[in-house]
């Protein structure tokens, strides 16, 4: 099933959106990491999980629309956003255990996952490793079954680029890549992502995300036929008319290997349609979730 936008994405910026809604932005510990938390809303627990190099704001036009219905939690990956650099390479089992003890920290017994690319990947993983913690998950353009050597490259080399000279065009290239409209790509979020990269040692961190990147790495940690089986309560695969990561037949396999697996097909949007289509993107979730 392929939906057509029904408008543009929000246009307010970022913060107008985050605090329009009563939230909760904190910085616990959890599993050693500083991690940055953002909570609103109450009901079911959801959990939003952002692409490699990514940060909670990615889901700024979703966050107030889905916390109507549910205890939205975003929160930044060890080595991403505001939560502490790396200083060790970080593979999937890395991101799986501090999934699980934030869900620990936070008293989530059992939470729905929404991933987008690398957290799309995680939360395949995360279902297979803890099925009795999850609930329903959305798989936004995920990671994790393809290992495209252009695809890794280019992403390795604009994220890197980005992160060793955070500069105004470095940023602006990192994100562009990902949207069908570059000029989805405001200057407010470049601002955001700017500040961001130049903490101190996000350089070093980000090289240590990015192993993933690397042919031998990606392999191992690839998500397998008997990881998507192993999810236990179904999953909703999203994918888009110009996603930069792969086709959407991908998209697709994915969705026939995980029991109760469903596919929708996004147009006018890239790899973040949450951002290029927010409104079609959030009235999917919701519809799915509460089905």
């Amino acid at each position: 099933m392929s939906l057509m936008p029904s408008g543009a994405a929000s246009k307010r910026p970022i913060w107008v959106e985050l605090g329009s809604v009563p939230h909760r932005l904190h910085f616990p510990t959890v599993a050693g990491w500083r991690t940055r938390v953002f909570e609103a809303g109450t009901g079911q627990p959801l959990v939003l999980l952002a692409g490699t190099g990514g940060h909670l704001e990615a889901y700024a036009h979703n966050i107030a629309h889905l916390a109507r219905r549910f205890r939205v939690i975003a929160y930044d990956y060890p080595g991403h956003g505001y939560t502490d650099p790396a200083e060790h390479d970080l593979e999937l089992a890395d991101y799986v255990t501090h999934l699980k003890a934030l869900l620990d920290t936070l008293g989530v017994e059992h939470a729905h996952l929404c991933g987008e690319s690398l957290g799309g990947w995680i939360a395949v993983k995360f279902a297979a490793a803890h099925p009795s913690q999850v609930d329903k998950l959305v798989l936004n353009t995920p990671g994790g079954t393809m290992a495209r050597p252009e695809v890794m490259e280019r992403i390795r080399s604009l994220s890197q680029a980005a992160a060793d000279d955070p500069s105004t065009e470095n940023i602006r290239a990192r994100l562009e890549w990902l949207m069908a409209d570059p000029t989805t790509v405001s200057d407010e979020l470049v601002a955001t992502r700017q500040a961001i990269y130049a903490r101190p040692h996000f350089a070093d961190s980000m090289r240590h995300i990015l192993c993933l990147q690397r042919p031998e790495v990606r392999r191992r940690n690839l998500v397998t036929d008997e990881e998507l089986a192993a999810v236990p309560n179904g999953a909703l695969v999203v994918w888009t008319s110009n996603d930069p990561s792969g086709p959407a037949a991908a998209g697709m396999e994915m969705a026939t290997k995980i029991h109760g697996g469903r596919f929708e097909h996004i147009d006018g949007a890239g790899h973040w349609p949450q951002w290029e289509q927010s409104e079609v993107f959030n009235e999917l979730v919701v519809g799915y979730l509460t089905t």
